[in-house]
């Protein structure tokens, strides 16, 4: 065997190396999760702001779960919508007013067209906030579907620590009939993101930034970084306003409770823009503490590939078995923190996705480096070099 040969040999043999080493610890870390708390019997009066534009997919059993709560205080839904024209208006409508809920309040807002430096959802967030009666304030993605105990859990967290400023919950993401981009989207939230926020969260079940799929304030942790405003000009609210908490002395509390993100007709090329927005929403508050395992498994997924076309040109048998070995079980790695993360099984038919998901990656990371428009809910945003609005 030649020297390149060896080279190209030790390279995969130290990809598989590098690879189950991380994957044990990050499994070991997930075996360890506090289980959420007990839900609550009372409560304080809490607000759910949902900012709504389009229909999602399922969007019918989303606002379903929404209003089906069980939540034992006093408690105010709010759909906030751009206009009246909005395809899911009438349809949003049509449930609030239709639905049985404990809500003492479910009511559909019109927050307008959003001024410079608001994002849309960021200004139906400031909009639901004006109108919102409850002691706690909290903020749920039109896109998911909460269980119906999921609200108690976090807000007997959040009272339970007198530090803490905010909660939110464990994500993880599921079509019912996926396709190729669905499987890419769901490894992406449960392989990929969901074990670093385990792993960043620790012992103290506190992170320095907020993923708000379900958040949940104090007034006043809000008000003293001066309220949802403060994000004025950021493009990912949440991440910005969970910085500006740890920064006035507040915690951001992870409650290993999984709200589902619902999926569901993502083409690959839908999944390229969404990969390429989340890349672009990391840069604005993901530190390389927080990345640094992804970093790694993806390196040597790419290392795994390299090795592999080295021993298939130089013919090298023991190059091309022992680099397939490596890419095989980036694929194991991938699918067993998913099903860990609590997403759906993959069926044998899209298992190449995992496989080539860290070279994705790769061409995605170097195509944001030379646009910074990110088109988002119908809308089209141009971005600086830190992910915040631009001019």
């Amino acid at each position: 065997m030649n020297p390149s040969a060896r080279f190209a040999l030790g390279v995969g043999a130290g990809a598989l190396l590098v690879l189950g080493l991380v994957h044990r610890q990050l499994m070991k870390l997930l075996a360890k999760r506090e289980r959420p708390p007990e839900p609550l019997t009372t409560a304080p009066s809490v607000t759910v702001i949902r900012p709504i534009r389009g229909l999602d997919v399922g969007a019918e059993e989303n606002v379903r779960a929404l209003m089906a709560l069980d939540y034992p205080g006093e408690l105010e839904l709010l759909f906030v919508l751009d206009s009246e024209t909005d395809p899911a208006f009438s349809a949003v409508s049509s449930l609030v007013r239709a639905l049985p809920t404990r809500a003492v309040r479910a009511e559909v807002l019109i927050a307008g067209t959003p001024p410079k430096g608001h994002t849309g959802k960021l200004n139906a967030m400031s909009v639901g906030v004006q109108a919102a009666r409850g002691e706690l304030i909290a903020f749920n993605d039109s896109d998911t579907r909460p269980t119906r105990a999921m609200l108690s859990r976090l807000v007997a967290a959040l009272m339970a620590d007198p530090a803490a400023g905010s909660a939110f919950t464990s994500i993880y993401a599921a079509s019912d009939t996926p396709l190729a981009g669905d499987v890419g989207y769901e490894l992406l939230v449960n392989a990929w993101y969901g074990p670093s926020v385990v792993r960043a969260t620790g012992a103290q079940g506190a992170i320095p930034f907020i993923m708000g799929q379900l958040m949940v304030f104090r007034r006043d942790a809000l008000d003293s970084i001066g309220g949802v405003g403060c994000a004025h000009g950021q493009f990912v609210d949440d991440m910005y306003l969970g910085k500006q908490l740890v920064a006035a002395g507040w915690r951001n509390l992870v409650v290993q409770d999984p709200l589902r993100v619902v999926t569901g007709g993502m083409d690959l090329t839908l999944f390229f823009k969404t990969f390429r927005r989340w890349l672009m929403f990391s840069q604005s508050g993901l530190s390389f503490e927080f990345t640094w395992p992804n970093w790694v498994r993806g390196v040597a997924c790419w290392a795994a590939w390299m090795a592999l076309a080295s021993g298939m040109v130089t013919a090298e048998p023991s190059v091309v078995l022992v680099s397939m070995l490596a890419i095989a079980y980036s694929v194991y790695d991938q699918v067993t923190l998913q099903r860990a993360c609590h997403g759906p099984p993959l069926a044998l038919r899209h298992l190449w996705v995992p496989a080539l998901l860290p070279l994705f990656a790769g061409a995605v990371a170097i195509a944001s480096r030379f646009s910074h428009t990110v088109d988002w809910r119908g809308r089209s945003y141009e971005l600086d070099a830190g992910a915040t609005l631009g001019a």
